[in-house]
């Protein structure tokens, strides 16, 4: 059962003579625990595709199946607890609650999804601590680098042990240095957690640490290429 299953994803904006067709029939596979990349020039329609991949828009004409069940059939709620429970997101932003803890962020998910206090705040430590944050838990945002603050939004997307991991531009905002710790974190917990992957990027040094490069091109994947290791 893959964790995401995309089958001839169209997606128009727009009618009449000001119709833009975004998406011309996408079909893309990710395999449990694969990381794949995808490049594109900016325009070409990354962050839709990232969005119907997440059930945050619907496709215009083709299939979305999240862990082999087709979103088309699923209710509003369904899709709501199938984003909450099976799949992660990491934006370019971190998009942390102010007002919350770096581990109060990242046991948000778990509480939303029912977990004891106790239990979600218990799991958010060990994230962060994998991440090397364990000093940093009880900051908020503010008080965190912006690389610390990308590490938090990491540990919270993983938090409900998703089976699917959606990332557009993760490292987009970061130095270089910056980034280059952000994604060892990104990989280190992607992989720890046996998670499926699906990264929008424009940096060459993370889309060659994934395991796939594709490429979206005139609306569609041009090119699908394995990294070397």
């Amino acid at each position: 059962m893959n964790p995401l299953s995309l089958r001839g994803v169209t997606r128009v904006f727009g009618d009449g003579e000001a119709v833009v067709e975004v998406l011309r029939g996408v079909d893309l596979t990710v395999a449990p625990g694969e990381l794949v990349a995808l490049v594109a020039p900016s325009g070409a329609g990354k962050s839709t595709l990232l969005q119907i991949a997440g059930l945050l828009d619907r496709p215009t004409a083709g299939a979305v199946e999240i862990c082999g069940e087709d979103a088309a059939r699923m209710s509003e709620k369904s899709r709501t607890a199938m984003r909450r429970d099976r799949i992660g997101f990491v934006y370019q932003f971190h998009h942390l609650l102010g007002d919350f803890s770096a581990r109060e962020n990242v046991a948000l998910p778990l509480r939303l999804a029912g977990k004891a206090p106790a239990k979600a705040l218990e799991r958010a430590d060990a994230l962060l601590d994998q991440l090397g944050l364990a000093h940093r838990r009880l900051h908020r945002p503010a008080a965190l680098s912006g690389g610390e603050r990308q590490r938090v939004a990491i540990a919270r997307a993983v938090a409900n042990e998703p089976a699917l991991l959606l990332a557009d531009e993760p490292t987009g905002n970061l130095d270089q240095g910056t980034a280059e710790h952000v994604r060892d974190a990104f990989l280190t917990l992607s992989r720890n957690n046996q998670l499926a992957a699906l990264v929008a990027t424009h940096n060459p040094n993370l889309a060659s640490q994934l395991d796939r490069t594709v490429t979206l091109s005139g609306g569609t994947i041009s090119e699908s290429r394995q990294n070397t290791p």
